[in-house]
């Protein structure tokens, strides 16, 4: 049977889309198939399904996900009745339920002009007859500690007095401060888990693109990523430029006439100076300055927007001071900010276990990157990127800062950092920012480097010379403790990245060589592919010792390992040195673990395909069941990730390398902000397995006393 999660409320206003959203992140990380109903549904575009379908990449129809819309439900009900309705939304649910594993239903938004007498009851029913398991939502916005409490109270009572099966309920948009006293009121006092989310002020704050589309306004100056940006106050312009530029804050949208031309180029100098970075510029008046202006502001700062509108400041201020941000698929960041708070202050399993979700048998890639995510939040760990000012790295420190993930420190020049983070409308309030050319940590690195390096002849004045290097300067952080661990690549080479770790980190005890896997995220499982990034031409030594990294790898992110040596031929069917290389390298696994599976040689198609495994090799524990394959040389194994890749729509995560005393993990100059979330999120789950530094000392007073 279907199981399903019904997400209500009992008024306007509780924000439950970080509920939903939270919910739907929650299943997906555990089954494959998620469906979502939404039985009463406004005429205009579903933001949050919108949302959903481009996140979670659902292939869902919208004509399957919506029930009927609320003119359709008033005048059904009013014709025919209460039951008519219901069974009409109850058939058009089990159309939904009869295609997935899991619903979530998205319950009504209790809209003023609904023409719906009694809403709450309507949910309640329709909960009920779904067989849903109901989670309720309440607003805390404006409201003191006891009444939240009180609101919680009511919103169970009201659906538990009607038969609900109530798992949860949530108090939404707590002011931060008071946080902890509901969560507190809330312990115990109801035999269902209560959770208190605190507002922030970034999900509210409306965006750049959504104050152009509801004013209506022209946009002359901007790139997407400038209209991303989060408007988080207004500055509005009449003074003279002297008393005007103290006046700007940190993310404000700047609205003054438009032709003042002074204020438009000192708000983006200022910006362009990050003292501070705006959202952008909106011009009143319908006035436009000249082209000369337009041209000095967008060599000023780059995809900083600017709009103008054709009314004057007043009624434009009264629109603007109306508008509140949304969760939309334009606004990917609010959905990671939301995810984040909903992750911090609910505890998932404990709702898991609540809903009452089985974890599927298959593993998507989905189902792997979420997991990724859940177990590096769960040990928290600080890792550096020494590329801080490269976009892509930006993107993926917002993802992983707004998640909560892990600590970042970002590597260059402070101002240079924050510049190029307040041009894309990144906030980088958590994490640590060090310029490598003048942190007080460069001596002290220039003196280990010296001392690692002598017999290369390298003295103090070349290696402090060397350590200014980002890439050099971030190894040296993980080799002293002040980071858990590195990633890097996205603008350097793979030489780059990995030579300082080669000289300063070194291999691992029992490791022989430093090699690499590709976590290959299928459409229905997860395998894992090596050595596709570092060895040329492995000996059967070093294969051996490739193979028995990565089965150890696989385990530690829960792919049971299964080795396939692969090569051109399958058991005894072959002959010549590149086969007898891989058989030597199985008979080395053996020896050295016997605990481990693993057949060679073996070819791809006997190592996945159970049907061509029975006629190949069909006593084998291995053939038609591989989750580990590898690959005799650098070639096959690189050309055959990306094939695959390519070809079969595979989530290519990695290189991932292995055999590092501690974890260092090098990019491909080509990755996109996912692969480098997932990458950062691997290392930190590859620090948790590091033995701990014997003084634990956090990073941030290690950068302050370098001694």
């Amino acid at each position: 049977m279907t199981r399903s999660v019904y997400v209500t409320g009992i008024e306007r206003g509780d924000g439950r889309q970080v509920v939903e959203l939270g919910v739907m992140e929650l299943l997906t990380r555990h089954v494959d198939r998620v469906g979502v109903f939404r039985p009463l549904v406004h005429d205009n575009p579903d933001r949050l399904f919108d949302l959903l379908r481009a996140r979670y990449r659902l292939g869902q129809s919208p004509e399957s996900v919506f029930g009927i819309t609320y003119d359709e439900a008033s005048a059904l009900q009013a014709e025919r009745g209460t039951d008519e309705l219901v069974a009409h939304l109850v058939g058009r649910f089990h159309e939904v339920a009869r295609e997935y594993e899991y619903v979530l239903v998205l319950g009504s938004d209790y809209a003023a002009a609904s023409g719906l007498p009694d809403e709450l009851g309507l949910n309640a029913r329709l909960a009920n007859e779904f067989g849903a398991s109901v989670i309720t939502v309440v607003s805390g916005k404006d409201q003191s500690v006891e009444s939240q409490g009180a609101e919680a109270h009511n919103a169970y009572r009201a659906y538990e007095a009607q038969g609900c099966d109530v798992v949860a309920v949530v108090v939404n948009r707590v002011a931060p401060d008071d946080r902890e006293a509901v969560a507190e009121r809330l312990r115990d006092k109801l035999p269902v888990p209560c959770y208190a989310l605190p507002e922030d002020a970034s999900l509210s704050a409306p965006t750049v693109s959504q104050v152009v589309r509801t004013l209506g306004a022209e946009v002359l100056l901007g790139d997407h990523a400038g209209l991303s940006r989060d408007v988080r106050g207004f500055v509005f312009g009449g003074a003279m430029l002297p008393s005007f530029l103290p006046a700007l804050t940190e993310g404000c949208l700047v609205v003054t006439p438009g032709d003042r031309a002074d204020l438009i180029v000192g708000a983006l100098a200022a910006h362009s100076a990050g003292a501070p970075p705006i959202a952008g510029v909106l011009l009143t008046l319908d006035e436009r300055p000249g082209e000369d202006i337009l041209a000095l502001a967008s060599r000023l700062a780059p995809g900083t927007p600017v709009a103008a509108v054709a009314g004057g400041s007043f009624p434009t201020a009264a629109e603007l001071f109306a508008l509140e941000g949304k969760l939309t698929a334009g606004a990917p960041r609010k959905a990671e900010t939301a995810l984040g708070l909903f992750e911090r202050h609910v505890d998932t399993a404990e709702l898991t276990n609540r809903i009452s979700v089985a974890r599927s048998g298959r593993v998507t890639p989905m189902m792997f990157e979420h997991e990724l995510i859940e177990r590096s939040r769960a040990g928290r760990r600080r890792v550096v990127l020494p590329e801080g000012t490269e976009e892509r790295v930006l993107r993926a420190a917002d993802v992983l800062l707004r998640r909560d993930v892990c600590d970042l420190t970002l590597l260059g020049g402070e101002d240079a950092v924050r510049k190029r983070a307040a041009e894309l409308g990144i906030q980088l309030a958590d994490a640590q920012i060090i310029d490598p050319q003048t942190s007080p940590l460069r001596d002290r690195f220039a003196e280990l480097y010296a001392r690692l390096r002598a017999h290369k002849g390298v003295s103090y004045e070349l290696a402090y010379d060397v350590v200014a290097d980002v890439s050099y300067f971030g190894t040296l952080m993980v080799q002293e403790g002040l980071a858990d661990g590195m990633v890097s690549g996205a603008v350097h080479s793979t030489a780059a990245t990995i030579r300082p770790a080669f000289e300063i980190i070194k291999t691992a005890p029992g490791a022989q060589i430093v090699s690499s896997v590709f976590f290959m995220c299928l459409a229905d499982r997860v395998l894992v592919y090596g050595d596709c990034a570092v060895n040329p031409d492995p000996d059967a030594e070093q294969l051996a010792d490739i193979a028995i990294q990565s089965a150890t790898t696989a385990a530690q992110f829960g792919v049971e390992p299964r080795i396939a040596m692969l090569s051109y031929s399958t058991g005894t069917s072959g002959s010549g040195a590149d086969v007898d290389k891989v058989r030597k390298a199985t008979e080395l696994v053996r020896e050295r673990r016997p605990d481990l599976l693993v057949e060679g040689p073996i070819q791809y198609d006997a190592a996945v395909d159970a049907a061509v495994a029975a006629t190949k090799l069909p006593d084998s524990e291995v053939a038609g069941k591989a989750t580990v394959l590898i690959f005799p040389d650098l070639n096959t194994g690189n050309n055959t990730y990306k094939a695959v890749q390519r070809s079969a729509g595979a989530v290519a995560v990695g290189p991932v390398l292995q055999g590092l005393r501690k974890p260092v993990n090098d990019l491909s100059r080509g990755a996109l902000v996912q692969d480098i979330v997932n990458t950062v999120s691997i290392t930190a789950v590859q620090a948790q397995t590091q033995t701990p530094s014997p003084t634990p000392v956090s990073p941030v007073q290690k950068a302050q006393n370098p001694a």
